[in-house]
């Protein structure tokens, strides 16, 4: 993990070089939807804060039948919004980390370290270009870096539920809750939650996770 965690870096030159037609940032589709709908990217911003909680194919229709977005500006802000930033797709957590600074690369390595290190069986895998763990064809625990805070997941709303005592002090939502990008991390938390979430489940393996 210290080597993934060392190889980090801001993105390069040729990815911030990529022309406009082929840009896979979804970001590259915000000034036409300025453009477009006369609105600042901070307004449309607020809107997914409103709707975080609805289903994808529930805020794509919400963007075309009430504001008029086209389907590949819908996709772009819905996705962005969710934390995938790019449509480049990630094959693993190298790629995934890539454009991102080292602290953040730390603090990522470090929160599938504190579960991983008790669930040594747990694969970390990239599913909806986000990394995630997964144990026994189930996801574990997934995660997504953005520009100010890191969004963890238990996957199970139902579990996000029985530690909201334990993340009083944290901005919370369904299924995720946030931690700043230099968080440090709370590896009781985790590992509780890891299984919380293996307890939800079937596990097929003898030994389970450990």
């Amino acid at each position: 993990m210290d080597k993934v965690v060392e190889s980090c870096a801001p993105r390069s030159l040729s990815m911030l070089g990529l022309m406009a037609s082929t840009n896979p940032d979804r970001e590259s589709y915000f000034p036409a939807i300025v453009k477009k709908h006369g609105l600042p990217m901070s307004y449309w911003f607020d809107q997914m804060k409103e709707i975080a909680d609805w289903k994808y194919a529930e805020q794509i229709a919400y963007l075309r039948e009430n504001h008029g977005f086209s389907q590949a500006h819908a996709n772009a802000l819905v996705l962005y919004s969710r934390g995938s930033k790019s449509a480049r797709r990630c094959n693993s957590i190298e790629e995934y980390l890539e454009p991102f600074d080292s602290t953040k690369c730390a603090t990522v390595m470090s929160i599938f370290k504190a579960i991983t290190t008790k669930y040594p069986k747990m694969e970390l895998v990239i599913a909806w270009n986000q990394p995630m763990l997964k144990f026994d064809g189930q996801y574990i625990f997934g995660l997504s870096v953005h520009t100010k805070h890191i969004l963890l997941a238990p996957i199970s709303s139902e579990v996000l539920q029985q530690f909201l005592p334990r993340l009083a002090s944290y901005d919370t939502n369904k299924k995720t809750f946030k931690v700043p990008v230099d968080w440090k991390v709370d590896v009781k938390l985790l590992r509780d939650m890891a299984a919380a979430r293996l307890a939800e489940i079937p596990i097929n393996s003898k030994d389970g996770a450990k």
